[in-house]
This record gives structure tokens, C-alpha cells and sequence, in this order.
């Protein structure tokens, strides 16, 4: 028997490194070699590491310096994407530890991968803090089950829904300028008056609850995004957590079980409300349209609790945090530019005097429109979009190899100037004064704030809907210029968002 079990653990530490070898270097440097072949290059793959230790090096360096007040912030967010762009082209690879990511910004070949037409582009498998935000929801699924996901979203963020969603976001607007009263002729940091209006705005529409009621989540929420922020680019060996685990790994479970918790109380107090009844239904927001999933006599549409919970965190997530940087960041350009800011403040007053906006009226801000879309070019909230190859692919005139990813970076997409023009750094709101489709010379992938294809982002309208709000009644308000004060500091935490907020100097409009 010992000799046996001597011979079971001598193969078995022949066959770990083996295993180790054939995956963190045989593989990749056949992958790098085939890529290679056909012209797509980009730096040196480093056994288990890959390039991460080079982009932790550049990031560390550029966020060691300051920034002048520039809009060209992709250099600064991306450093490693913007440096190996101008070495290897629109095409290029890079690698996230043993994992080869294709790089690409040719507005064609996007158009194929986000398309999607014969499934062969598929979202990335998750792991780590990020799997504790998104789990197993919308953002990640694929298939029948991401389809009886998408549906729900729809069916709660789309058309009438919308249009009874305006009262609430009125409200939830006023609340906050009536507080600026208490700031006028001074300085204000409107970064954290923006993210109580979006918390409670999500939480009021689509969850039937206010920002107290979810404070917990936000702030848990919070302390989760600072985790996936700071391990971003760290390469684990996942299999063997359990036997190293850190302080990270700890805090990060304990979020993941307080974030479950706060979501189930909300949940379970629905329910109640409605086997007591004190409510007929479950409700049409998207609280609702979730617990008619979960009751539902169909199995095909039913869905689990723990479907429930990853939807919950995913939505409480997206509907605070993509509305909140387009608002920080439409102040900003609006404070510098105070033309264009008259040029709103105008619009808005001729279509709702000083009264609160209205659903036709939003539909209407045409000028409104112009800067949002030029916000959101600049400063979009999502700086990367990933798809994983099923299967050897076609890709342009490149054979790609089964479980390659690709990376799209919207900010090289926003700023190329074959499509934007020599000025593509600059704030220029007329470039949309047409629509959109026709601001980027027929390239309708040159515009990926909040993605393309089926897979686009389900609450974009609520966001421009919820930002046109706002802007709309700080407009009727107050006329601000940017504070002496502020520091230009681009960050990515999920998002895009100033890491120092945005600080103005607020004067009330009528005296």
C-alpha cells in the first residue's frame, strides 16, 4: 500500500509541472506564434504573468503625474492600449496573464464581432471580485437564458415604463437643486450630489424603494467596485483560494454575502406586501418584473432567487453608476463652455418656461442631445468591450484561433481622427447636430458608449432620459463656470469617473 501511494505521488508531482508547462507556455507561445504569422504582433508573452507587469508599470507611472485640462485621456486611462497601438496598429495583442486578447479598432470588423450573427463572439467567463458584482446575470449570459433575461429588462425599461419613470426622476432632481440653494455664489462638488440623484433615481423606478432603503447596498457596492478596481490587472491561479487566501479574498466574500442579504430583504418585503394584500401584484418595474419571473407556473420563464440577486446587483450598479459620470462629466464641459451652456439653458427654458420637463418635451432637446452625445464621445463610460471566439474564426483577413478574446477600446474608437476629424480632442456638440448616425461618416461602430448590437446596453434611454432631466432643471436654476479649483483627473473604477470629483462656482440664475 505505501509503495502504491509513493508511486501515486511521485506521478502526480512529475505531472504538475507538466500541466503547468503545457498550459503557461506551450500553449500561449503556439497562440503568439500563429497570431504572428499573419501580422497581428504586440509584446512578448511572460510565462504566467503575461503583460500585466508592464501595464501595472505604465499605469502606476502616468497616475504618478499630473494632467493638464485636456480631453485626450485615453493616453491616461489606457496607457499599455494607447502606447502598443502606436508600436504594432488598429490590430494588436497583448496578455492578461495566459489569456491573449486581440486588440481591435477597425470599425468594420467591430461591426462583425458586436453583430454576432452566427454566435460566434460570446461574452467572457468571469472570476474573481468581478464574478461577486455580475454574476451569473445579463452582462455575462448567453443563450436562451440571456434571452429570457434580456426580455425582462426590456419589458421594464423600454416605452410606457419609461414614461412613468419622468415623474420620479422630477422628483428625485428637484430634491437636489432645491439643496444647491444652500451653495449659491459658492463652490460646489457636484460628483456626490450627482450619485445621491442617480441611487435614489434607480432605486425609486426599479426597485420601488428609496436610496435609504438601499443605502446599504450602495455603499456596500462601493467598498466591492475599490476591490475589482485594485486587483484588476493581479494574475491568480483560481483553484487554489482555498488554500491562499487573502485579505482581499476575505472582504470580499463578506460583501458578497452583505450584498445578498440587503438584496433578499427588499425582495422578501415585496412579496409580503403582496401575500398580505396590501398590494394586488408583484408591480411593473423591474423589481416586479423579476418576482412575476420567479413565480411564474412556465418553467422556461421562471427565475431562480440567486438570478434575482445577480440582476438586482447588476442593475443597481449600471443605473447609478453610467448616469452619474455622464452628469459629472457633462458639467464639466458645460462649466468650461459656457456658449454651449447658454445654448442649453436657452432650449430648455423656450420648451418648459420654469416648468418641470415632460416626456414630449425630452424627446425634443435637440441641442441637449448634441452635448450629451459629445459628453459621452469623449467620456464614455465604458472603456473596454470583450467578446471570447468560440470557434477558429474568420475575423477580416485573419484566421483567429478557438478561445482567443478581443478587446474593443471605445476611447480609440472616439478619438480617431479619420473619423472625427483633426479635432476629435475637442468639445465641438455640433458634430451631432445632424443625428447621429451621421456625425461619424458612416461608421456606425465609431460610437460604442454604452455598446452596440443585441447585446447594447438595455438602459441607455433611461440614462439619457434621467441626464436630460437634470440637466434640464439645474439649467432653469443656476449658470456655473468651473471652480479655480478643480483637478483633472480621469479614473476608471468600472466606470469612468473623476477621481477628484468636479468642482464649479454656482450663481442662481434668476436674482
Amino acid at each position: 500500500m505505501i509503495t502504491l501511494l509513493s508511486i501515486f505521488l511521485s506521478t502526480l508531482l512529475l505531472a504538475i509541472p507538466s500541466v503547468i508547462l503545457y498550459k503557461f507556455w506551450w500553449i500561449p507561445y503556439r497562440t503568439q506564434s500563429e497570431l504572428r504569422s499573419q501580422g497581428i504582433k504586440g509584446p512578448s508573452y511572460k510565462f504566467i504573468y503575461g503583460n500585466t507587469k508592464d501595464i501595472i508599470q505604465m499605469k502606476k507611472q502616468i497616475s504618478s503625474t499630473t494632467m493638464e485640462l485636456s480631453h485626450d485621456v485615453f493616453p491616461r486611462l489606457q496607457p499599455h492600449l494607447y502606447s502598443w497601438s502606436k508600436i504594432y496598429g488598429e490590430v494588436f495583442v497583448f496578455w492578461m496573464g495566459d489569456k491573449p486578447f486581440v486588440v481591435v479598432t477597425e470599425p468594420q470588423m467591430i461591426k462583425e464581432i458586436l453583430g454576432n450573427k452566427e454566435g460566434r463572439y460570446v461574452k467572457l467567463t468571469i472570476q474573481g471580485y468581478l464574478l461577486k458584482l455580475l454574476g451569473d446575470g445579463i452582462v455575462v449570459a448567453e443563450g436562451e437564458r440571456w434571452s429570457k433575461l434580456r426580455r425582462l429588462a426590456n419589458h421594464a425599461f423600454h416605452g410606457e415604463c419609461l414614461k412613468d419613470m419622468v415623474p420620479a426622476m422630477i422628483s428625485s432632481a428637484r430634491s437636489m437643486v432645491d439643496r444647491w440653494r444652500n451653495y449659491e455664489g459658492k463652490e460646489i462638488e457636484v460628483c456626490e450630489q450627482f450619485r445621491l440623484l442617480t441611487s435614489e433615481v434607480i432605486s425609486r423606478t426599479a426597485f420601488g424603494s428609496s436610496y435609504l432603503e438601499g443605502i446599504t447596498i450602495f455603499e456596500t457596492l462601493t467598498k466591492l467596485y475599490a476591490l475589482i478596481s485594485r486587483n484588476a490587472y493581479k494574475i491568480r491561479i483560481y483553484g487554489f483560494k482555498q488554500l491562499i487566501q487573502s485579505k482581499d479574498d476575505t472582504e470580499a466574500d463578506q460583501i458578497e454575502q452583505q450584498l445578498r442579504d440587503s438584496i433578499l430583504e427588499i425582495v422578501q418585503k415585496r412579496e409580503a406586501e403582496v401575500s398580505k394584500g396590501h398590494a394586488n401584484d408583484f408591480g411593473n418595474d423591474f423589481l416586479g418584473s423579476l418576482l412575476k419571473a420567479h413565480h411564474d407556473i412556465d418553467t422556461k420563464n421562471r427565475v431562480s432567487l440567486d438570478e434575482i440577486v445577480d440582476e438586482c446587483k447588476t442593475f443597481y450598479f449600471a443605473g447609478q453608476e453610467t448616469t452619474y459620470g455622464l452628469l459629472c462629466w457633462t458639467i464639466l464641459l458645460l462649466g468650461i463652455h459656457t456658449d454651449w451652456q447658454e445654448k442649453a439653458r436657452k432650449e430648455v427654458i423656450e420648451l418648459f418656461g420654469q416648468e418641470n420637463p415632460n416626456s414630449e418635451g425630452i424627446a425634443r432637446l435637440k441641442i441637449v442631445t448634441m452635448i450629451i452625445y459629445e459628453t459621452l464621445r469623449l467620456y464614455s463610460p465604458v472603456t473596454t468591450i470583450t467578446r471570447r471566439i468560440q470557434r477558429q474564426t474568420e475575423l477580416g483577413k485573419y484566421q483567429l484561433p478557438a478561445n482567443v478574446n478581443l478587446l474593443i477600446p471605445p476611447q480609440a474608437l472616439h478619438r480617431n481622427p479619420e473619423i472625427w476629424g483633426q479635432d476629435a480632442h475637442m468639445f465641438k456638440p455640433e458634430r451631432f447636430s445632424e443625428g447621429l448616425a451621421k456625425s461619424t461618416n458612416g461608421n456606425s461602430m465609431a460610437f460604442l458608449p454604452f455598446g452596440s448590437g443585441p447585446r447594447m446596453c438595455v438602459g441607455m434611454n433611461f440614462a439619457h432620459n434621467e441626464a436630460k432631466i437634470a440637466l434640464s432643471m439645474i439649467l432653469q436654476r443656476y449658470k456655473f463656470t468651473l471652480s479655480p479649483n478643480y483637478i483633472h483627473s480621469p479614473n476608471v473604477v468600472l466606470t469612468m469617473q473623476p477621481q477628484n470629483g468636479v468642482k464649479i462656482l454656482l450663481q442662481p440664475l434668476l436674482e
